[in-house]
C-alpha cells in the first residue's frame, strides 16, 4: 500500500466535509494505491503508451499489428491488401491479451481499407481495429472500416515554441467542425482554419474547445457517441487536415483543448468496441451497470487496470500526435455516481459521500488530470460536472480530483429561469450569490449558454427574449421594443456573467452575435436538411443589422477583461445591492460594474459610495450605439469626482446617471 497522504487541505476550505472524511480520505488513499499498482516506480506518462504498442504500426522491417482482445479465440487481418480474404492472415496470440502478425513493407500501404475478423465460441464478426488511427464510410454502403493512415510526407509541425495559456485566463471558444461554415453541408478541419480561426482571434477569445474529434458514426450524435477513440473524426477530414488545424491556432497564439468523451461510448458492435474480444466485460461493466439507459450507450468499468491503460493512452495520444493542450472531459457527473447523477438535486452533501459514488471512476479522473500535467504541466483539464462534486478542482495532494475547473453549469438554468418570470421580478441578491458563489480555493468557467442551449428543443438566451421577431426586426433603422430589450438584456447578461467571479469564460460560436436559428442536424425527421447545421457568420458582418452590434459588443467585452486582467480574484467587492431598484454595483481592482437590471426606471442622481479617492471614468457600456443600443445617455468623457455622499457625509462616492437595462464599466483614474 502506497503511504497515506493525510492531512489533507480541503477539510480547512470546507469544514463542513469533516462529517465525510472517512470518504475522502478514502477516495485520496486509493488514488496513490491504484497508481502504484500501475506504475509502480515509474510515472503514468511511461505507463500510457499503449498506443505505441498497440495498433498497426510501421518501421524498417514492414509493418507490425497488435490487438487486445483476451477472450477471442483467433483473429484474422482483412482488408483491401488481401482482398478481404478472411482466413490468410490469422493474428497469433504472443500472451494472454495480445495478439500479433507481422507483413512485409509492401503488403500494407496508406490509405488501404482494414478490419479484423474476431472469433468468439465459434462465431465471427468483422470489427475495426481498437487502436485504428482513421475511420472511414463507404458512401455506397454506409459502413465504416479502418484506414491505415502512414502518409510517406509527414506533417511537419512549426508550433514548438508555444507554450499555452501559461496561467492566463481561458476565452473559450466551443466550436463544432462540421457546422461551422455557412454552406448548407459539412466543414472541414481546413476551412475552419482558414475561416473561422481568425474571427476567433479577432474577437478576443484566446482558447477553441472542439467537439466531435473523435470517430462517431451518426454525425447528428454531436460527437458523444464515440465509435473509435483513437480515431479522428473522419467527417472533417484527414488526421493531417486537423493537425494543421491546431499548427495554425497555435501559430495565432490560440490554446486548444478537444471535448474529450471518456464518460461513455457508442454500444454499436459494428463500428465500436462494444464486445470486440466477444464478452460484454472486456471494457464495460457487464449487466445492468454497464448500461447507460438514458444515454443509450455503455459505461466503462473504471476499475479495471486494462481499460484504465487503454483511456490514459488516450489522453496520452491526442496531446502527442495532435498536440492538444488539454481538455473539456464531457460527462462528468454521470462517472460520479452511480445514479449518474440523473434526476438527483444535489442539495446535500450527503449526496456526494454514500454508495452512490463511483469511487473507481474518481480515481480514474484523478489519473487522468494527473497524466495531463506529467505530459503537460500547461496543459487544461476541465470537467463537465453539474453536481459540484467537493474538491473537483483541488489539487490531488490537497484531497481533490485534481482538475483545472468545472463548468459552472447552474449559471445558464438560472438565467433560463429569470426569463421565465417578470423582469421586475428579478432578484439581485439571487443574481450576486448565483454569479459569485463558488468552493473555495476552486475554479469554474462561467458561461450563459453553450452548445446546449443552442440545440432543437431548446432557444438561446436572445431568442427566448425574441422569437420570431428575430427574422423580422433586427434591422438597426427600426424601432422594436421586443427586439430593444433582448438586445440590452443579452449584453447585460454576458457582461454581468463573466464580471462575477469566475475564472475563465466560455461561448459557443455564434451566441455572441446573437445566432437566430437553433442546431437542428440532419435526420429523418427535418429531410437530412443542413439548414440548421451551420453558421451564418454574414450576419453578424452587416452594417444594417443589428446582430454586428451584438458581436461587436462581445468583441469588446471579451478584450476588455482580458486585457485587463480582471477574470478571477475570488468573490468581487460589493458596492451596492439594491433589489427595490434593481441595481447591482461590484468592484475588481480598479474597476467598478454598475448595473441597473430595471425594466423602465432610469435614476439620475444615484450615489454610489467607492469608499475611496479619485475620480471615475466609464470606459464602457452596454448602451453605446456602436452596440446596438440608444447611444448618448452615458458619457465617456465625464470625470466622476469622488465626494462625501449627500445620503451620508461620513460615505464617499460618485454620483451618476445610470438609465434602466444597461451596465456600465467605470475606471479608476489616477
Amino acid at each position: 500500500m502506497a503511504e497515506n497522504r493525510f492531512p489533507l487541505e480541503i477539510y480547512e476550505l470546507d469544514p463542513m466535509l469533516a462529517e465525510f472524511k472517512g470518504d475522502l480520505d478514502y477516495r485520496n488513499q486509493r488514488f496513490y494505491d491504484v497508481k502504484e499498482e500501475l506504475v509502480e516506480d515509474g510515472s503514468l506518462k511511461d505507463f500510457a503508451n499503449g498506443h505505441r504498442y498497440y495498433g498497426f504500426h510501421k518501421d524498417k522491417d514492414g509493418w507490425v499489428y497488435r490487438e487486445w482482445a483476451p477472450a477471442a479465440e483467433a483473429l484474422f487481418l482483412i482488408g483491401d491488401f488481401n482482398h478481404w480474404n478472411r482466413e490468410s492472415h490469422p493474428l497469433e496470440r504472443i500472451d494472454f491479451n495480445t495478439w500479433e502478425i507481422r507483413l512485409k513493407p509492401e503488403e500494407l500501404h496508406h490509405g488501404d481499407l482494414v478490419k479484423v475478423r474476431v472469433v468468439f465460441q465459434g462465431r465471427s464478426q468483422d470489427r475495426i481495429p481498437l487502436y485504428i488511427k482513421r475511420a472511414v464510410q463507404n458512401p455506397q454502403t454506409n459502413d465504416f472500416s479502418g484506414q491505415i493512415w502512414e502518409p510517406s510526407n509527414r506533417f511537419i509541425w512549426s508550433d514548438k515554441e508555444f507554450k499555452g495559456l501559461k496561467g492566463e485566463a481561458p476565452f473559450i471558444y466551443e466550436t463544432h467542425i462540421g457546422m461551422a461554415q455557412e454552406k448548407r453541408g459539412i466543414g472541414t478541419y481546413r476551412e475552419f482554419a482558414d475561416n473561422i480561426l481568425i474571427r476567433i482571434k479577432e474577437q478576443g477569445y484566446n482558447t477553441v474547445q472542439i467537439m466531435a474529434i473523435m470517430q462517431h458514426p451518426y454525425y447528428a450524435s454531436f460527437g458523444y457517441h464515440v465509435s473509435n477513440f483513437f480515431a479522428v473524426s473522419s467527417w472533417f477530414g484527414t488526421p493531417d487536415d486537423l493537425k494543421y488545424l491546431i499548427n495554425k491556432a497555435h501559430a495565432m497564439g490560440i490554446t486548444v483543448l478537444m471535448d474529450i468523451v471518456h464518460s461513455h461510448s457508442v454500444k454499436n458492435t459494428i463500428e465500436g468496441i462494444n464486445e470486440f474480444d466477444g464478452t460484454d466485460f472486456q471494457f464495460f461493466h457487464t449487466g445492468k451497470r454497464g448500461n447507460h439507459d438514458q444515454w443509450d450507450s455503455k459505461i466503462f468499468n473504471y476499475g479495471k487496470h486494462e481499460v484504465i491503460h487503454f483511456l490514459l493512452s488516450n489522453i496520452k495520444y491526442w496531446m502527442e500526435e495532435y498536440h492538444f493542450d488539454g481538455f473539456r472531459f464531457d460527462g462528468v457527473t454521470s462517472m460520479l455516481y452511480l445514479d449518474h447523477g440523473m434526476g438527483t438535486d444535489f442539495d446535500s452533501y450527503k449526496k456526494y459521500f454514500s454508495m452512490n459514488t463511483d469511487v473507481e471512476a474518481v480515481t480514474y479522473l484523478q489519473l487522468a488530470s494527473s497524466l495531463v500535467k506529467e505530459i503537460n504541466p500547461n496543459g487544461i483539464t476541465i470537467a463537465e460536472d453539474m453536481s459540484g462534486m467537493p474538491g473537483m478542482c483541488l489539487p490531488i495532494e490537497k484531497g481533490g480530483i485534481g482538475f483545472d475547473y468545472r463548468l459552472a453549469m447552474g449559471v445558464p438554468d438560472f438565467w433560463i429561469r429569470n426569463l421565465e418570470k417578470r423582469d421586475d421580478q428579478w432578484n439581485m441578491h439571487e443574481i450576486y450569490f448565483e454569479l459569485s458563489t463558488t468552493r473555495e480555493g476552486e475554479k469554474r468557467i462561467g458561461y450563459v449558454e453553450s452548445h446546449d442551449q443552442a440545440l432543437v428543443g431548446d432557444k438561446t438566451i436572445i431568442f427566448r427574449m425574441a422569437d420570431k421577431e428575430m427574422y423580422t426586426e433586427m434591422n438597426v433603422f427600426g424601432e422594436n421594443i421586443v427586439v430593444d430589450r433582448a438586445i440590452a438584456l443579452s449584453k447585460m447578461i454576458r457582461l454581468v456573467t463573466i464580471s462575477m467571479g469566475c475564472d475563465g469564460y466560455l461561448n459557443f460560436m455564434g451566441n455572441e452575435f446573437g445566432h437566430p436559428e437553433w442546431i437542428d442536424f440532419p435526420r429523418e425527421g427535418n429531410g437530412w436538411s443542413f439548414e440548421h447545421s451551420r453558421r451564418q457568420w454574414s450576419l453578424a458582418d452587416k452594417e444594417y443589422l443589428r446582430y454586428k452590434g451584438l458581436n461587436d459588443f462581445d468583441k469588446a467585452m471579451i478584450h476588455f477583461m482580458k486585457e485587463n486582467d480582471l477574470m478571477g480574484g475570488g468573490e468581487p467587492e460589493v458596492l451596492w445591492r439594491d433589489d427595490e431598484r434593481k441595481l447591482v454595483a461590484i468592484r475588481k481592482k480598479g474597476y467598478i460594474f454598475l448595473y441597473n437590471f430595471h425594466p423602465t426606471e432610469s435614476y439620475e442622481g444615484f450615489e454610489l459610495p467607492t469608499h475611496d479617492e479619485g475620480a471615475y471614468r466609464v470606459v464602457l457600456d452596454t448602451d453605446q450605439k456602436e452596440f446596438g443600443g440608444f447611444g448618448g445617455r452615458i458619457s465617456h468623457d465625464y470625470e466622476y469626482i469622488v465626494q462625501p455622499m449627500k445620503m451620508n457625509p461620513n460615505y464617499h462616492g460618485i454620483t451618476l446617471y445610470i438609465p434602466s437595462r444597461t451596465a456600465m464599466v467605470l475606471e479608476k483614474r489616477a
